[in-house]
């Protein structure tokens, strides 16, 4: 728990905004969008701006409630109890914002307020801290439990004429407290959408217009039933293979040729968090606290191998399936449940020297790829 009256909530909130700002230097630094492949970085930016967005209205909630609590020994992000009650004050914060005056008014009060007693006016910046909370909570735009899948593009599979399409969705796993986004990659033999998108060249139809990102699976008659899969089969117990496989076993018709999945954290940030004694210690010796953090996540990827064609008979009929390849010469991907991955870690310049300094980095940083952020420039593998 941290103390709202207390400097360390500063602190956490200017260091892990910092290290998300980092994060999406990084991703939208253009030689690294160059080198993308399928699925660029750019993807990963809507979640970002909800994380942040989220962490904006905690601060502006601890201004009215008397605690907030973080994952301290684990992953270092706010525990999941605030991202629920977040997402239930969305649902109610129109009707709660008819309860508070506006502003102008509020501030107006606070005036008088100090002019007449002489006394900073506690309630009054409490109710304002509120409406804040309210108004940013209200947009919506918030790293909720569970975001819905969106489409956000769409091909036609020369080989096979089927149509394929990428779809993101994510999770804020609440027995890890991570926040986690998946893209996968999917072909689809449906009948009504092969007929609707491809042309007779085996294209994708020009005519038809498709206004990317879509809400949802592409596919109008199996989206309802994909949200109510990503919703149960996201949790980051279950591996990318795990998840990968279900999704060929539940739908026939839907055929992933690759998912990737991005495990944001752990974050560190000196005299906050606890989840590694070693780093926390060298990071307490950086001369600047808002440069005392370190900003972990993991890139996993499963893909298929080989398509197993189906069978047709007169009693029954098997759909095709997929053979997901895991690299089991690698202990690590093995235990994942993937055909590879990417651990990385940002970290500021001024961090990443009291590290170097201390003989620790090599030990510390071991296989991650490491990332030093300076003046709003990050560089690459140091």
């Amino acid at each position: 728990m941290i103390n709202p009256a207390g400097g360390p909530v500063a602190q956490y909130f200017s260091t892990i905004t910092a290290a998300l700002a980092g994060l999406e230097i990084y991703l939208t630094d253009p030689a690294r969008m160059a080198q993308s492949g399928d699925f660029p970085p750019s993807l990963l930016l809507p979640y970002l701006a909800r994380l942040t967005a989220s962490l904006r209205c905690w601060e502006n909630r601890i201004g009215f409630t008397e605690q907030f609590r973080i994952s301290r020994a684990e992953s270092g992000f706010p525990v999941f109890q605030n991202v629920l009650e977040l997402e239930n004050d969305r649902n109610t914060a129109e009707k709660r914002l008819t309860q508070i005056p506006e502003a102008d008014v509020l501030r107006s009060e606070m005036a008088d307020f100090i002019l007449r007693h002489r006394a900073f006016p506690e309630a009054l910046q409490s109710r304002m801290a509120e409406r804040l909370y309210l108004e940013q909570v209200s947009k919506g735009e918030i790293f909720s439990p569970t975001i819905l899948p969106e489409t956000v593009y769409v091909g036609v599979n020369p080989k096979n004429r089927r149509p394929y399409y990428a779809v993101n969705w994510g999770i804020f796993d609440g027995s890890q407290t991570l926040p986690i986004v998946y893209i996968a990659l999917v072909e689809d033999s449906s009948e009504n959408l092969v007929n609707m998108l491809v042309s007779a060249d085996g294209k994708l139809d020009p005519a038809v217009e498709i206004p990317l990102p879509v809400g949802g699976l592409l596919n109008p008659q199996l989206a309802a039933q994909f949200d109510d899969f990503v919703g149960k089969s996201s949790g980051y117990a279950l591996t990318p293979a795990t998840i990968a496989t279900n999704l060929d076993r539940d739908f026939p018709t839907l055929h992933p040729k690759q998912l990737r999945r991005f495990v944001l954290g752990p974050f560190y940030s000196a005299g906050i968090t606890e989840n590694n004694e070693r780093i926390n210690g060298i990071l307490s010796k950086v001369r600047k606290p808002e440069n005392a953090w370190m900003l972990t996540w993991t890139q996993q990827d499963v893909f298929s191998k080989a398509e197993r064609p189906g069978t047709k008979g007169f009693f029954s009929s098997t759909p095709p399936t997929q053979e997901f390849f895991i690299d089991t010469n690698n202990l690590e991907a093995a235990r994942m449940g993937v055909s590879g991955y990417e651990k990385h870690a940002l970290v500021p310049h001024d961090a990443y020297q009291a590290l170097y300094a201390a003989g620790e980095a090599a030990g510390i940083f071991g296989d991650y790829k490491v990332h030093v952020i300076s003046s709003n420039q990050v560089i690459s593998e140091v």
